[in-house]
């Protein structure tokens, strides 16, 4: 298992550069394309535990269903939440990465060097 693994986006630009970034620390890196293998629900709830975010901060809006899926409803509960980014990652906001020392959403994409830091 590697020390690092990136959710990636091959399409996104944030996610490129903090992919970039990592390549070049040189650190034993996993690159999961979410899209293409999708996390499921209990991942999504380990990786929220390990960012310390509740669902909603890790849900992307633009360019996705969620207006279409109705998940702006405040009503609507974490479980449900992580059911519709399970089933529709293009949901989950990127680049996410864990490492040895915690994880985080690398929105803004110098965060990664945070993490790097630690």
């Amino acid at each position: 298992m590697a020390d690092y693994t990136i959710w990636h986006n091959p399409k996104c630009s944030t996610s490129r550069f903090v992919l970039q970034a990592l390549q070049d620390a040189r650190v034993d890196l996993e690159v999961r394309d979410y899209l293409a293998r999708p996390p499921s629900a209990s991942e999504l709830r380990d990786a929220l535990d390990r960012l310390g975010v509740a669902p909603r901060a890790l849900l992307r809006r633009r360019n996705t269903p969620h207006d279409d899926l109705g998940l702006g409803d405040p009503a609507l509960s974490d479980d449900a939440l992580i059911a519709a980014m399970a089933q529709h990652p293009a949901l989950i906001e990127r680049p996410v990465v864990f490492g040895p020392q915690g994880a985080r959403l690398c929105r803004p994409k110098e965060a990664i060097f945070d993490l790097l830091a630690e």
